[in-house]
């Protein structure tokens, strides 16, 4: 989910920011509920990615117009966005989708957060706090009673390894937004930096998905959802209007007027959303197993993005590495769904 924190910002609007959010964890949490049975009609899962960023890139074109110094002053933020933030993290979610439960699937990408702690401490070899330490076990264990270990291969391998993949590309992208940061008001403006993430996606998966030699006609007919008829076209715009334009900009929205603590409970209500839209529209049911070791995942991601006061993911990994130095920055990050 993108935001953007800022101190100055903090107890602003608070009630407003709040039903922002809530939007916006509805609108991402809707995506894979509704881009499954597109998938499912016979479209490729890449092609339904691609449609999905492609119209979105179309609807925020003028932003991205407006925004069109960003080009010269921050490339490899923009890229590294498009790359990770919305190629990687919605290519290897969709594609994991189409082999596991969406539930699955996005708690799976909800280890992101401990990852990042992951990188910080084996990586750069710096230390995490104890309270770090504490959620990565939590949301590790947790992930083991979601795909239930003890039942073998019989749970699907590759289509947890994509999703572990879309974990990787949000982590790739919390770290390159962690340094591509300004201070102040010198921070490149989210909604600029989505909307050319937007583009750099669509140029991308243009490449990789092959879009001219999709079956255009599944758009014209009906999906199911459950066993039920629904206008493909009528997904798509879901898809693309809800799950990715307003979902990103009341995101960023929200979280201007929100603390970051209260910004991160509500964006943990993005997978509970998921599930329960995937078990009333398309009859995914999770064993009892899985629905426990679900909440410990999302306690556990909350934990480890909380570690540190009033940071986010990013900026929770940034000053645990620092040793607990707050830094007052503007800040773009994502989860992309």
């Amino acid at each position: 989910m993108p935001v953007l924190t800022s101190q100055s910002s903090k107890g602003q609007g608070g009630r407003m920011g709040l039903g922002l959010a809530l939007v916006s964890a509805f609108a991402f949490g809707g995506s894979g509920p509704a881009a499954k049975p597109l998938i499912e009609a016979g479209l490729d899962p890449l092609h339904v990615v691609w449609l999905r960023v492609a119209g979105a890139a179309l609807v925020m074109l003028p932003l991205a117009v407006r925004h069109r110094d960003l080009v010269r002053r921050r490339p490899a933020l923009l890229a590294g966005f498009g790359l990770l933030g919305v190629a990687g993290v919605q290519a290897f979610y969709f594609a994991s989708i189409s082999r596991i439960p969406v539930g699955v699937a996005l708690l799976v990408e909800y280890l992101a957060p401990a990852m990042v702690l992951g990188w910080v401490r084996f990586v750069q070899r710096r230390p995490v706090t104890r309270t770090a330490a504490a959620g990565v076990v939590l949301a590790v264990g947790g992930l083991a009673c979601v795909v239930e270990v003890w039942a073998g291969l019989s749970f699907d391998v590759l289509g947890l390894l994509l999703a572990l993949g879309a974990a990787c590309c949000q982590v790739g992208y919390f770290v390159l937004s962690d340094q591509g940061s300004d201070a102040g008001d010198e921070a490149p403006d989210p909604l600029g930096v989505i909307a050319y993430g937007l583009l750099v996606g669509t140029a991308v998966l243009t490449v990789v998905a092959r879009p001219w030699g999709m079956d255009w006609a599944v758009l014209g007919g009906s999906a199911h959802m459950d066993g039920r008829p629904v206008p493909a076209w009528l997904l798509l715009g879901w898809v693309v209007l809800i799950a990715t334009v307003l979902a990103y900009v009341t995101g960023v929205v929200s979280v201007r007027r929100l603390s970051p603590q209260v910004a991160g409970v509500v964006a943990c209500l993005e997978a509970v959303i998921a599930t329960v839209l995937a078990w009333v529209l398309l009859g995914e049911h999770l064993s009892a197993p899985q629905v426990i070791g679900g909440a410990v995942v999302l306690v556990g991601a909350f934990v480890a993005q909380r570690s540190v006061p009033g940071k986010g993911a990013a900026g929770a990994a940034e000053v645990v590495a620092s040793g607990g130095e707050g830094v007052e920055r503007g800040e773009v990050a994502a989860g992309r769904r």
